[in-house]
């Protein structure tokens, strides 16, 4: 009677998380230090295992890794001197003749040079005006 009712002992909760997976874990997460744990849950879920973002979190939390690092990302200010060549500003400004006519001036400014390049003058702006500003643009940058 007392071998037929007695259950098997488990351990109440989800089962741990395996050893090779654990080191898995770490060892992408010493690899690569800009990645949270979100994407390192998303790399070991292509891999075929799943894990839960939390585990991969509550891992790297044990282990004394930062789970979502932002030590090596750029403060903004540096993004934006690394990027200001590529960044460009357009916008329109109108302008009260003597005559008391309405001018728009469309101008671009490069925030790596902070030069403004006025690109037409017009009074009645169209996108198919403005569209054909933006060649002439590329065209006196070279």
């Amino acid at each position: 009677m007392k071998r037929r009712w007695t259950y098997p002992k488990r351990r109440p909760g989800r089962p741990p998380t395996r050893p090779t997976i654990r080191a898995l874990i770490l060892r992408l997460a010493a690899e690569n230090p800009t990645w949270g744990y979100r994407r390192i849950a998303g790399e070991i879920a292509g891999l075929g295992r799943k894990v839960s973002p939390a585990t991969v979190w509550a891992i790297l939390k044990k282990a004394g890794f930062d789970p979502a690092p932002r030590r090596s990302d750029p403060t903004w200010a540096q993004f934006l001197k690394t990027q200001a060549e590529g960044i460009l500003a357009a916008d329109f400004f109108h302008v009260e003749t003597a005559l008391l006519a309405r001018l728009y001036c469309f101008a671009v400014v490069e925030h790596a040079t902070r030069r403004v390049h006025v690109l037409g003058v017009t009074a009645n702006p169209t996108a198919a005006w403005v569209a054909q500003q933006a060649p002439q643009f590329d065209a006196r940058s070279e």
